[in-house]
C-alpha cells in the first residue's frame, strides 16, 4: 500500500439555497397542484379558494362592507303611485325612489293609489299595501352576521316574507303591542286598523311566536291572530288559504286573435271552499275592476277585454262565508295578434346593473316593443331598443319581450334572470 500524498486534501461540495430560492419553488409546485385540481375538481377548487380567502380576510372592499357589523340600509324595489318617506331625523316627507336607502328610525308611507315593496339585509321583503304607514325598528348586523330586522306597522296591511337567515338572526313585525317573530321561509299578513279597533297578524306559510302582554301564541301556516286594544288575550282561528292563480300566467303576454271570444282564467281548487272570489282590475289598486265574480269551481271564461295591462287575484270562500286572503296579484297584458303575420326579433345577452336589467335588441323599426307588460319609449330608425327594467327583487326573475307592428305580426321572447 502506497502512503498518501501529503498535500491531498479533502473536498466537499455544497450549493447556496436561499429563502427566496426555497419560496419560489414552494409557489411553483402550489400552482402546479392547482392547476391540476382545477381541471380535476373545479367545484372543490372554487370552494377551497373561497375559503381560504374568507379565512385570510381577503375579501373585495365591497365585500368587506357588507360585513362590517352595526345597522345596515334597506331599499326600495318596487314603487307604484305614491309613497313617501320620512328620515328619522327630519319632520318632512319626501317622494320615495329607488336609489334612497332606508335607515333605523325611517318612516314609509302609501297614498289610496300606491304600493312600495322595501328589502333589508337579511333578505326579508316588505310589500306595504295602499294607506299604510310602517316605521323600521332595527335592520341590524353584529360581529357573528346574525341580522336583527324588525318593523312596526302603524297603519294599514303589509304582506312580508323572511329569507333563509342565519340561526340566530331575528325578523320581527310589531303592531298594536304585539311582537311577532317569524321563522325563515315564513310569510305573513299584518293588518292594523286603529279607527276600527281592528288588529291581526295572518301567517301564510313557516311558522312564527306572536307575544302581547306576557301571552304566546304559536303560529302554523294560515292561522290567524287577532285581538282589540281592551282584549286581555289574542284570538287565534284557522283559515282557509287562497288558491294559486295558473292561467292566465304572471307577466306574460296573451296574443288575442281577432276572432278569439274569450280568455281563460284558471287556478286551483282548495279544499273547505264553497266558492272563490275573483276580481280583474285595470290597475294593481284594484280601483278600477273589470270583473267582480264569485264562482263555484275554479275557473272562468270572460271576454270583450282591450288591449293593455291587467291584473287579477282569487280569494276562497270557506262554508260560512269566510274570505280567504287574496292570492298573488297576477299581471297580464292582451295583445292584437294577426292571424299569419310574422316578426323579427333578435335580443342581445341581458347586461346586470344590480338589481336593474338592461334589455337590448332588434326589431322592425315600426314595431311596438314591451318588456314585462311595459312599453320602450323608443324604438330606432334601425329598429335597436334598449330597455332599463325598474330594480327587480332578489331570486329568480321572468324577463318578457313582445314585437308588435302595424301589420299585427307579433313576435315574443322570454328570459330568466337571477338577481342576487
Amino acid at each position: 500500500m502506497s502512503p498518501k500524498p501529503k498535500d491531498e486534501r479533502s473536498y466537499i461540495q455544497y450549493i447556496t439555497v436561499t429563502y427566496r430560492s426555497v419560496l419560489l419553488a414552494i409557489l411553483l409546485i402550489v400552482m402546479l397542484v392547482s392547476a391540476v385540481s382545477y381541471f380535476l375538481f373545479p367545484q372543490q377548487t372554487k370552494a377551497l379558494v373561497s375559503q381560504v380567502v374568507d379565512m385570510l380576510h381577503l375579501d373585495s372592499p365591497t365585500r368587506a362592507l357588507a360585513k362590517e357589523s352595526g345597522q345596515q340600509q334597506a331599499h326600495f324595489t318596487n314603487i307604484d303611485g305614491t309613497v313617501r318617506v320620512k328620515r328619522n331625523n327630519s319632520s318632512f316627507w319626501a317622494n320615495a325612489s329607488y336609489d334612497l336607502p332606508l335607515n333605523k328610525g325611517d318612516v314609509v308611507q302609501t297614498g289610496p293609489e300606491g304600493i312600495a315593496k322595501v328589502v333589508f339585509a337579511d333578505g326579508t321583503n316588505y310589500t306595504i299595501q295602499q294607506e299604510s304607514l310602517i316605521v323600521i325598528e332595527d335592520n341590524s348586523t353584529n360581529e357573528a352576521q346574525q341580522t336583527q330586522v324588525a318593523v312596526q306597522v302603524t297603519t294599514g296591511t303589509v304582506d312580508l316574507a323572511t329569507a333563509t337567515y342565519s340561526q340566530g338572526s331575528t325578523a320581527r313585525v310589531i303592531v298594536a303591542g304585539a311582537t311577532a317573530s317569524l321563522s325563515p321561509e315564513s310569510s305573513a299578513q299584518v293588518h292594523n286598523d286603529n279607527l276600527k279597533n281592528d288588529h291581526s297578524i295572518l301567517l301564510k306559510q313557516g311558522s312564527g311566536n306572536v307575544l302581547r302582554n306576557g301571552e304566546v301564541v304559536k303560529l302554523g301556516s294560515y292561522e290567524r291572530i287577532s285581538f282589540k286594544a281592551e282584549d286581555p288575550k289574542m284570538t287565534r282561528v284557522k283559515e282557509v288559504g287562497p288558491p294559486t292563480l295558473i292561467t292566465p300566467a304572471n307577466m306574460l303576454p296573451v296574443f288575442a286573435a281577432k276572432d278569439a271570444s274569450q280568455l281563460d282564467f284558471t287556478w286551483t281548487p282548495m279544499q273547505n271552499t264553497r266558492a272563490y272570489h275573483l276580481r280583474i282590475s285595470k290597475n294593481p289598486y284594484f280601483t278600477q275592476l273589470v270583473q267582480d265574480k264569485t264562482l263555484a269551481v275554479p275557473q272562468f271564461k270572460m271576454s270583450g277585454l282591450a288591449e293593455g295591462p291587467y291584473y287579477w287575484t282569487v280569494q276562497s270562500v270557506d262554508a260560512q262565508g269566510r274570505e280567504s286572503v287574496e292570492s298573488e296579484h297576477n299581471k297580464f297584458t292582451i295583445i292584437a295578434q294577426a292571424g299569419n303575420a310574422g316578426l323579427a326579433l333578435e335580443l342581445d345577452p341581458l347586461v346586470q346593473h344590480g338589481h336593474v336589467i338592461e334589455v337590448r335588441g332588434k326589431t322592425d323599426p315600426s314595431a311596438r316593443v314591451m318588456v314585462n307588460g311595459e312599453e320602450v319609449p323608443v324604438v330606432g330608425g334601425d329598429g335597436s331598443f334598449r330597455y332599463y327594467t325598474p330594480p327587480l327583487p332578489q331570486g329568480e326573475s321572468v324577463i318578457t319581450v313582445t314585437a308588435q307592428n302595424t301589420k299585427g305580426g307579433v313576435s315574443t321572447q322570454t328570459k330568466k334572470v337571477v338577481v342576487q
